[in-house]
């Protein structure tokens, strides 16, 4: 055990194995604990919020009763009698009016001081006595309410107003900041006749404020309706004008807001009396401060953990890697630089081993890709696209279908232009067609190998040209496609040419039209071409049915294409339809159409087929006869189909009893089959694989291996006799192959499985 930890240790594999189930467990460990430490101080946050909250509103509705306190002195002072104009003008009453002014200034503890004036007096009078406006100017010198302004609010003032603090110099020597409230009497009167104005210490509202924050470090703020800062406590710090107008713009409640570059909390208040505004706001760091008792344990926690994670990394990490190791040496004993199955793992080396077999295996898939190619464009063209055809197959395959319209080229060989030339060069061109533009036409196309050795089809894709037609346009391709031919090969192949379509699902249609076409090509100067729409005159009587229409049938009914068949008679009956011909000749026309499937299915030689011939009542409505028309060719396509795997299934034992006889001769290749049996390369790989369920290389080289191990364990023979029997001449190459699979070399082999063969230690000593 420590041996294999010595050597998963020097592993970069699994040392990244390691750091990976560390971070793992520490990214989470992470999160959960900068979570927790958060949390802690979320919640100590929002509880000190909602406690300068509460206490917030509860000073709001402490200033609120003063101001109400202050009103209801106004009224009073309104309606008392020692304070009416003329008895306080009286120098007999003067003296009782101050003593009533001083009476009301003791009643509330905010009052700095009270004044009573008469509108348009020049004197004013308080609680210390009567002074001319002067001399109160002189003795109270507010730095932003001049005189004019003071005289003007006295006398013109209708409602409560509170002025903002303001800087006043009391005497000579004594700076106070102070508010002024003036309230008109008598209060709620259209044409108030004075105005009692009351000097509040700002202390006296900021201080209620100040013992709800406590020990935390924050500023304090009163707003009157209107956003003018009525009392502030900085403590000596300053918020410019946009940021103070940014709180008070707040809704009430808590706020995190981002003041001079920081966090701060803000807790906001309006008082539903008089729409004053109160707001608090401190640094969010502040909060963070009270949980630094919590921050030890955490550390500790997470070092623990830190430790015991590191443990169950280690574990994890040699589990998960034992598999992988498995998987190396498996690599080892397949990759082409063969080691050995006694090598040991190269450390760091190990993801290199595998993408080299996996490298090996994809060139094998790459060898068969042309052949899975072929089979998907072949099932393109028999059944069409809305049959199980994965969008994502054609993509793996680079098969594109990005043009508007599409129609199908049909070839045969023909006669070849130089009697010399052999069948590589059909399967040349084949695989040079596979992909083709044809820039200057908007056209691009896809080669199929078709069953029969001797044909093959092109799937063509063009964009119309707005002024060719496309009747024109595809002649022009195809002619294009065969000069090319000609040129590269001089080949000089027989085309039939279907239909074009808009969707690339109708591709099976113009199949049909393009095998239909070239069985009944007729040779011209072109050469052999064939268009399909040609083939019906277009001077036809329209209550006929197209000649077209009974050539596709004809052809989808040779191919077992069921769907093509069916649309195809429901194209011929809506044809007859909507003709209206006379009841005799609509007899004489199904029998036409009737006749075309007898005869087709004849030429499968298919005669069994009596009790599907619709009956004579059939032909007296079109629906009836359709339908009986449409379960005759659907009993014809199961007939072929069924014929079809009768010979597939024949094909193969054929072609596993000549392989079986044959595998030893060197020459035996995929094309030398598919030639000796008359079928396409493509056709005969698929064919092969889907009956045998190996390919044709994976099978020969079984049947080599398996009489290769049969000659050595029977015979004396040399071994470069015996790979050369059967078929093989390059023997080392053989040698590192039979290596690979066996885990032996031919010789380790002979001795292991001899009648007198060593023990398997002495084997493994030579």
């Amino acid at each position: 055990m420590k041996r294999n930890l010595r050597r998963y240790l020097k592993s970069k594999l699994f040392l990244k194995y390691i750091w990976s189930y560390l971070f793992i467990l520490l990214l989470p460990l992470v999160f959960v604990t900068v979570f927790i430490y958060q949390s802690a101080a979320g919640n100590l946050r929002e509880e000190i919020e909602q406690s300068h909250l509460n206490q917030l509103t509860q000073a709001e509705s402490i200033v609120d009763g003063r101001m109400k306190e202050l009103g209801d002195i106004a009224s009073r002072i309104a309606y008392d009698d020692r304070l009416i104009s003329y008895r306080v003008h009286d120098p007999f009453y003067s003296r009782e009016a101050i003593d009533a002014l001083d009476q009301y200034k003791s009643t509330s503890s905010i009052i700095g001081d009270v004044f009573l004036y008469f509108h348009h007096d020049d004197r004013i009078y308080s609680s210390q006595g009567l002074s001319s406006l002067d001399v109160f100017s002189e003795k109270y010198i507010f730095q932003n309410w001049s005189k004019d302004s003071l005289m003007g609010d006295l006398n013109d003032v209708s409602f409560p107003t509170m002025r903002p603090s303001d800087r006043v110099i009391r005497g000579t020597y004594r700076q106070q900041s102070l508010l002024a409230y003036l309230v008109p009497i008598t209060p709620n009167s259209p044409n108030p006749h004075a105005t009692v104005m009351y000097l509040i210490d700002e202390s006296e509202l900021t201080g209620l404020i100040d013992s709800i924050l406590g020990s935390y470090k924050g500023l304090a703020y009163i707003f009157d309706n209107h956003g003018q800062v009525l009392a502030a406590n900085n403590h000596g710090e300053t918020i410019n004008g946009l940021d103070t107008g940014h709180l008070f713009s707040l809704d009430p409640g808590i706020h995190s807001v981002e003041l001079g570059g920081k966090a701060h909390s803000v807790v906001s208040t309006k008082s539903d009396m008089n729409g004053w505004t109160y707001v608090t706001l401190m640094p969010s760091d502040q909060f963070f401060s009270s949980v630094l008792h919590i921050r030890s344990f955490i550390i500790m926690l997470f070092s623990i953990v830190v430790l015991a994670g590191i443990g169950i990394a280690l574990l994890l990490a040699r589990r998960q890697y034992h598999p992988i190791s498995a998987l190396v040496d498996f690599a080892n004993s397949k990759s082409r630089n063969d080691r050995g199955t006694g090598d040991a793992l190269l450390p760091g080396n190990e993801l290199e081993h595998i993408r080299s077999a996996l490298q090996e295996y994809s060139s094998r898939a790459d060898l068969q890709e042309p052949y899975a190619r072929n089979h998907l464009l072949l099932r393109l063209l028999q059944q069409g696209e809305d049959r199980e055809l994965e969008p994502d197959l054609l993509e793996a395959f680079n098969i594109r279908f990005d043009r508007s319209q599409f129609f199908v080229i049909a070839m045969e060989r023909g006669v070849l232009a130089d009697p010399s030339q052999d069948y590589q060069d059909w399967q040349t061109l084949a695989s040079l067609l596979a992909e083709v533009d044809i820039p200057g036409l908007r056209a691009s196309a896809n080669s199929v190998e078709l069953p029969r050795r001797d044909q093959m089809a092109l799937i063509v894709c063009f964009d119309p040209h707005p002024a060719m037609e496309s009747f024109i346009h595809m002649s022009r391709i195809v002619d294009a496609v065969r000069s090319n031919i000609l040129e590269a090969f001089d080949l000089n192949p027989i085309m039939g040419v279907g239909t074009g379509y808009s969707q690339a699902g109708q591709l099976n249609q113009s199949f049909i039209e393009a095998c239909s076409a070239l069985e009944f090509h007729t040779p011209s100067e072109k050469g052999g071409i064939t268009f399909f729409e040609k083939l019906a005159p277009a001077s036809e009587e329209t209550f006929w049915i197209p000649k077209n229409v009974l050539l596709k049938l004809s052809q989808s009914l040779k191919q077992g294409n069921h769907d093509v068949s069916a649309h195809m008679i429901g194209e011929a009956m809506t044809s007859l339809k909507e003709g209206s011909p006379s009841p005799l000749l609509s007899r004489c026309i199904c029998f036409d159409i009737l006749n075309t499937m007898l005869k087709t299915a004849s030429e499968l030689g298919i005669h069994h087929i009596t009790q599907e011939i619709p009956t004579s009542s059939a032909f007296q409505s079109l629906d009836e006869f359709e339908g009986q028309l449409r379960k005759l060719a659907s009993h014809i396509c199961t007939q072929v189909q069924q014929e079809t795997k009768h010979k597939e299934s024949s094909l193969k034992d054929q072609m596993l009893g000549y392989i079986d006889q044959h595998f030893m001769d060197h020459s035996l290749s995929l094309e030398s089959l598919a030639d000796l049996f008359e079928i396409s390369p493509s056709h005969f790989s698929r064919t092969f694989k889907d009956n045998v369920g190996l390919n044709f290389t994976q099978y020969i080289w079984q049947k080599r291996m398996e009489e290769v191990k049969r000659l050595l364990v029977t015979t004396q023979e040399p071994l470069k006799e015996i790979i050369g029997r059967v078929g093989y001449a390059d023997t080392p190459n053989f040698i590192r192959k039979f290596k690979k699979e066996t885990g032996y070399t031919p010789g380790q082999f002979r001795k292991l499985n001899h009648p007198d063969g060593v023990l398997l230690g002495e084997m493994l000593q030579d």
